[in-house]
């Protein structure tokens, strides 16, 4: 079964920075976009970023110009470099990716297990 595995997360001032880091195990093929979400209290699912296979990135408003998503295709792994916190970004973040587990497959959406991000004003 494939696997998504998330670290990096904690409790920071803001103003701090993290770094979350999500590796992708088992039988893989191919893994197309690869992204992180997170989950507030009382809030919606909320996309973060996504980087696709090829590098090309999105992001959502709140945080352009502070998080940076990219990844590692050798390692089949994705980051998401935070910088700038503020205690609105508190959450639990979710790394997402596009698997395809073999040739001529189709492909599936696999979800890691969260990390806490806590940012204390």
């Amino acid at each position: 079964q494939v696997q998504l595995v998330e670290s990096g997360g904690g409790l920071v001032q803001a103003g701090g920075s993290l770094r979350l880091s999500c590796a992708a195990s088992g039988p893989i093929f191919s893994i197309s976009a690869m992204g992180w979400y997170r989950l507030a209290p009382g809030k919606q699912r909320e996309l973060v970023a996504v980087i696709t296979s090829d590098g090309q990135t999105n992001y959502a408003d709140s945080v352009k110009g502070r998080f940076t998503i990219s990844r590692d295709n050798t390692k089949n792994t994705v980051y998401l470099q935070m910088n700038s916190l503020k205690p609105e970004d508190t959450a639990v973040y979710y790394c997402n990716a596009a698997v395809k587990r073999r040739f001529g497959g189709t492909w599936n959406d696999y979800w890691g297990q969260g990390t806490q991000v806590t940012v204390s004003s």
